[in-house]
């Protein structure tokens, strides 16, 4: 604002002459950012409305009043990088491309005492990347920033990047944030980033203080659970190792996996690369009882874990009986997703022939369905399934799994695709497009279902609703109490034998019929108000009197829609016999309505809307 223009606003408000500086930077061509409208420009002052005429995205010349805009508004400075992106985007561009670290460095220095929070860094950066490319953008950036010397790294959102004074090597920095924490478990990772930023120079620092706090984390930190103390114990050691220390500490890795009922939980969450040194561990701490502990892991695996352990038991002479045991999970029913993952992407794998060749066959193919809808009722969210994604990405699966095949077999598994809950329905039916590829006939599958979808069901909103919940209901509260029914009847041992998992398996076929059978009716539901109906001929929403041949009385029925019955209250639906014979009646019409063998004849007496009594 020029200084006559900011006079004139004083001398009217006299409190905004503490804000006389805010005020003055509020002048033409200045970038800014608006709490409610985002970054804009000023593009002029208003003199004769004292307004600011600013342009924000999609939103040209707006006017605001430069008092109002004190506490809402902030006035960027020229090296911020949402103006540099105005004026100099070419270079941002390359930055962002080429040197995301000189990026952050930049945008340190148009803060005050070059620092900013985490939530500011990352608002900002958002803004100059783009929120669609953001996400992935950040995550690699970080790890560029973290390694430059010219950046303090905080540790939590809350607080600050600094860009210091003097840059500090990657092993000094890390000492200084290992001395400055108090946090057992960010001991231990910055231990093992330092053995390896040391180690990449040749350098053995002073490392026995550290050590220490490693070795005190690891015994007296109540902060970690069982994966993170053992993995701090074999950062531990090989850190006295590193810098040749003889101390013997306590708790030893081998005490720390002594307990067998402890290595499921401590697998799941152990580090993956420490995987391979824990199935050593287990090996060398439970040599007798490894080969029983390492199939127990493995039924039970996810992701690389799973690789290794397989490689582990063949590596150990394990093959033949692997091959047989996955053959018995597999009758069982217990092959779990991550081993079928397995199974399938190896399937074409010399060296795991003998291992796979028996179980490439139509069963897998059932055992994948299974372990992909057992997936999708456990999922809290609508989160991705890796099983249901090969299935869908490597277009020879599904061949390979029905060579072996016949006829009828494929019929029942594309059944079974076609009630599956863990994909969606486009994917469904680019799926059956492979069996029907091989076997034509299931094309009939298809077709009866895109004709059961194609009448449209009317439906009153009060009967829509109602059928929804009980929709509800079967899905998030039926459909999980049967998935842990069946998951703890699972465990209580052979499945042939075992009747709780039987009465379990068929509660849930009939609530998946259940909920496929309410899906496809709620998805031809067409919702009505019964005000399109007339009263020329009898149709859903008419109130139809009839007079009955034989007695001469006269009943008056309500049609309604497809879920509406009510008989005590002559409410029927149109889908009735009753209601399939009166619809496109007219009065005088003659009507009969089969009763058992026998049959009733009536006449139309008269048709009234059923919008209009209501």
């Amino acid at each position: 604002m020029n200084s006559e223009a900011l006079s004139a606003l004083i001398a009217k408000t006299p409190s905004l002459k503490a804000s006389k500086a805010k005020l003055e930077a509020m002048e033409p061509g200045a970038y800014v950012v608006h709490r409610s409208w985002g970054f804009g420009q000023i593009k002029r002052y208003d003199d004769s409305a004292q307004r600011l005429l600013i342009d924000f995205k999609g939103k040209k010349a707006h006017p605001m009043d430069p008092a109002f805009c004190l506490n809402t508004m902030e006035v960027l400075p020229e090296k911020h990088l949402l103006v540099r992106k105005e004026t100099e985007p070419k270079k941002i561009a390359e930055l962002i491309a080429e040197n995301p670290a000189q990026l952050v460095v930049e945008a340190l220095q148009a803060y005050p005492n070059n620092a900013a929070t985490v939530i500011e860094m990352e608002i900002t950066l958002a803004q100059v990347i783009g929120e669609d490319k953001f996400k992935k953008w950040w995550s690699a950036a970080k790890k560029a920033v973290a390694k430059d010397p010219r950046v303090s790294v905080p540790e939590k959102k809350t607080e600050c990047y600094i860009l210091r004074e003097t840059p500090i090597s990657a092993e000094d920095e890390i000492l200084e944030q290992f001395n400055t924490t108090r946090s057992a478990r960010r001991r231990i990772l910055l231990a093992e980033e330092l053995i390896s930023a040391t180690a990449k120079k040749d350098i053995k620092a002073d490392l026995s203080a550290v050590l220490k706090g490693v070795a005190d984390a690891v015994k007296d930190s109540n902060q970690l659970d069982a994966s993170e103390r053992l993995n701090g114990a074999a950062i531990r050691d090989d850190l006295a190792k590193y810098i040749g220390s003889e101390a013997a500490f306590e708790p030893s890795q081998a005490s720390l996996i002594a307990n067998v009922r402890d290595l499921p939980s401590i697998a799941e969450k152990i580090p993956v690369h420490f995987q391979s040194r824990f199935l050593d561990l287990i090996l060398e701490t439970h040599p007798i009882e490894c080969r029983d502990i390492l199939f127990n892991l493995l039924k039970t695996s996810q992701g690389k874990f799973t690789t290794e352990c397989i490689n582990f038991l063949i590596e150990h002479d394990h093959a033949d009986e692997l091959a047989a045991t996955l053959k018995r999970w597999q009758t069982e029913q217990n092959l779990r997703a991550p081993v079928l993952l397995w199974v399938v992407k190896n399937r074409h794998s010399k060296k795991f022939a003998k291992l796979l060749n028996d179980l490439i066959t139509p069963r897998l193919l059932s055992s994948i369905f299974f372990a992909i809808d057992y997936e999708a009722l456990q999922a809290a969210s609508a989160r991705r399934i890796p099983l249901g994604d090969i299935l869908s990405e490597d277009t020879d699966l599904i061949s390979d799994l029905l060579s072996t095949a016949d006829p009828e077999t494929a019929r029942d598994l594309a059944n079974t695709l076609m009630l599956n809950q863990g994909f969606e329905e486009l994917t469904k039916k680019s799926l059956l497009a492979r069996f029907i590829k091989i076997f034509p006939k299931i094309q009939s599958l298809v077709a009866a279902d895109a004709e059961s979808k194609e009448e449209q069901l009317l439906v009153s909103k009060t009967s829509f609703e109602r059928k929804r919940e009980e929709y509800e209901t079967i899905v998030s509260k039926k459909i999980p109490e049967n998935s842990k029914a069946i998951a703890t009847a699972r465990e209580h041992g052979d499945l042939k034998e075992n009747s709780e998992y039987k009465m379990a398996k068929q509660d849930q076929q009939v609530l998946m019929a259940q909920k496929t059978s309410l899906e496809k009716d709620l998805g031809r539901a067409r919702i009505t108000d019964f005000k399109e109906a007339s009263t020329e001929q009898a149709s859903a929403g008419t109130i139809v009197e009839v007079k009955s041949e034989a007695t001469g009385k006269t009943t008056r029925y309500t049609i309604l829609g497809a879920w509406d019955g009510d008989p005590d209250n002559n409410i029927v639906s149109y889908k009735t016999p009753l209601g399939v014979a009166l619809l496109g009646k007219k009065r005088g019409d003659a009507i009969k309505v089969k009763t058992g063998a026998a049959g009733e004849f009536y006449t139309v007496v008269s048709i009234s809307r059923y919008a209009d009594k209501n």
